[in-house]
């Protein structure tokens, strides 16, 4: 389970990398026109519209990341396939489908249905089309229908599970979505300590979206709170008001940032810029914006016990807020452009001790988590087993030109016992990772012969070849050999 979990979260990676951009654009833009939203300021109205444009389609991305990275040989109708899944659960389940299936006007339509484009769908439809490819991109059909034989057939199986999958969420998602607004009303009433838990339960349900039902609780007016509306309007309570956005502040400013150094400093030495690269982006973009999504999703499966703690923290940090009445809020999320834009509102209570609270919230997301991940040697991003190198020569492959790729990769193919030993061809970053009928006709010196850094036998018919960086190259050489 655990490291199925790892590579969903390595799936992940490909559509998180490209939400770091997407964050700071839209944070910049709120932060040149904060009341207008780009009404009043085109340059400002750019920016968000282009950042919003990838953020608010982060659940599309997964959809198509997941299913990429899930697929046996990370084929594009893999992608496609997930794309489909998608559109036909958040289109089947959208309101207007729903009030047209029950025969009810769509202001009667459960709430729940409104939130169904959301990151747990965007996975799951990635999930099933990845299923889908492993299990029928090679199934030959009768002659008559030769033409959707293969590839051709993935997306119509997925849209025929997706059908089955959307049947059951009709029943099974407004029973989640109620209960936990029905759980967020419940807590609503334990002051300081409702605030924790709501906090708590906020990170924990991220990876599906439903975190949305505990907001509309907390943030808006379904149960009367109307928390952000009422901070920013100045109606309510100085010390009060702000409770359920105040400890987010420390967290997203300076915990997550603090937590992101920790995952660079804990990286395996020869991953460690690539793992720079990320948490730098995620880490920044969570600090100035508050868009924390990156960060989360570079980690929460690939450890997920690492982000149960980060939860426990964020529902801690928005405990002591409460209990001392610190409060700051915002409109977009709980970064530095928010906080600025807050600081002086009549309802900001001490907001500049969130900035002492993350602090010392900082010195505790870094050495906890480092400990951590050191301890219990949690694959966070930098540190997964499949993306090792075993040489300090691995990174040598990678100057190696298109003429020797098409070489090596035909030398490492013989090595492996060609078509009739190889059952499956997969890559990481760094290695070839290959299923073969018989481990004995595998000739090892043939495929150290070509230079490669290393080779790691891991099973009786898995076998993995440490290429490098240019993993990729080698291994499209040797698919089109397999063609």
């Amino acid at each position: 389970m655990m490291k199925y979990l790892q590579k969903l979260g390595r799936s992940l990676m490909l559509p998180v990398a490209v939400l770091p951009a997407a964050a700071i654009l839209m944070g910049i833009g709120y932060w040149i026109d904060p009341e207008g939203w780009g009404s009043g300021n085109v340059l400002a109205a750019f920016l968000i519209k282009a950042g919003s444009s990838i953020i608010d389609n982060m659940s599309i991305l997964f959809a198509v990341g997941v299913a990429l990275g899930m697929s046996k040989d990370k084929d594009g109708s893999a992608a496609l396939s997930g794309l489909v899944g998608f559109l036909i659960v958040t289109t089947l389940l959208s309101t207007d489908t729903v009030a047209m299936l029950l025969s009810i006007d769509v202001a009667n339509v459960n709430p729940a249905f409104e939130k169904i484009a959301n990151q747990f769908i965007g996975i799951i439809s990635g999930i099933i089309a990845a299923v889908m490819y492993n299990r029928f991109s090679h199934v030959q059909l009768p002659t008559a229908l030769a033409f959707f034989s293969g590839k051709r057939l993935v997306p119509i199986m997925t849209a025929a599970t997706m059908l089955v999958a959307s049947a059951a969420l009709f029943f099974i998602w407004p029973v989640i979505f109620t209960a936990l607004v029905s759980f967020g009303e419940g807590i609503s009433g334990l002051g300081a300590t409702g605030a924790g838990l709501y906090g708590f339960f906020n990170r924990l349900l991220i990876p599906t979206g439903l975190h949305h039902a505990l907001n509309s609780v907390f943030w808006f007016d379904v149960a009367g709170i109307n928390d952000i509306s009422n901070f920013w309007a100045g109606t309510g309570t100085k010390g009060i008001t702000g409770m359920y956005q105040a400890g987010f502040f420390p967290i997203m400013m300076f915990g997550l940032p603090a937590a992101a150094l920790a995952m660079y400093h804990t990286a395996k030495t020869k991953r460690k810029k690539q793992a720079a690269s990320l948490m730098m982006a995620a880490g920044f973009a969570s600090f100035f914006t508050g868009v924390t999504e990156p960060l989360e999703f570079a980690f929460m499966f690939l450890a997920p016990a690492l982000y149960v703690v980060h939860a426990a923290l964020t529902g801690l940090s928005l405990f002591i807020a409460a209990t001392f009445h610190w409060t700051a809020g915002f409109g977009f999320s709980a970064g530095f452009v928010d906080f600025v834009l807050s600081f002086r509102l009549p309802l900001a209570n001490q907001p500049y001790m969130l900035i002492v609270q993350g602090l010392v919230f900082a010195v505790i997301y870094y050495f906890l988590f480092r400990f951590l991940i050191v301890k219990f040697n949690l694959k966070t991003p930098g540190r997964e087993e499949d993306e090792d190198v075993a040489d300090e020569d691995a990174n040598g492959v990678a100057s190696t030109t298109g003429n020797k790729f098409s070489g090596m990769a035909a030398s490492i193919f013989e090595g492996l016992g060609g078509d009739a030993n190889i059952t499956s061809v997969d890559y990481c970053a760094t290695r070839l990772r290959v299923e073969v009928k018989d481990m004995n006709a595998v000739n090892q010196k043939k495929i150290k012969d070509t230079g490669v850094p290393g080779i790691n036998v891991v099973g009786p018919q898995s076998i993995q070849v440490i290429v490098g960086t240019s993993v990729q190259f080698v291994a499209d050489e040797i698919e089109k050999i397999r063609k």
